[in-house]
């Protein structure tokens, strides 16, 4: 507990029960079930399905940047 001019405050973690813990939405994702990005489900076209580089006919993103740049703004467009 933090004295401030006369209160007792209690902190963050002593706010919330153990098991009704108040997290970020992306945070409480990756504790949930793992279930399969989307990412995995998208068929190869022959560019990167985020900036449209040229790719092989295996790959579906030319990099992690731009893999994870996808994983995010499908996050915001659900």
């Amino acid at each position: 507990m933090l004295p401030v001019r006369g209160l007792i405050l209690d902190t963050i973690q002593d706010s919330f029960p153990d098991k009704g813990l108040a997290v970020e939405p992306l945070v409480a994702a990756s504790l949930g079930a793992v279930a399969v990005p989307k990412r995995q489900t998208l068929p190869p076209k022959g560019s990167c399905w985020y900036c449209e580089k040229p790719l092989d006919s295996v790959r579906r993103f030319c990099g992690k940047p731009c893999a994870d740049s996808f994983d995010e703004e499908a996050e915001f467009t659900r």
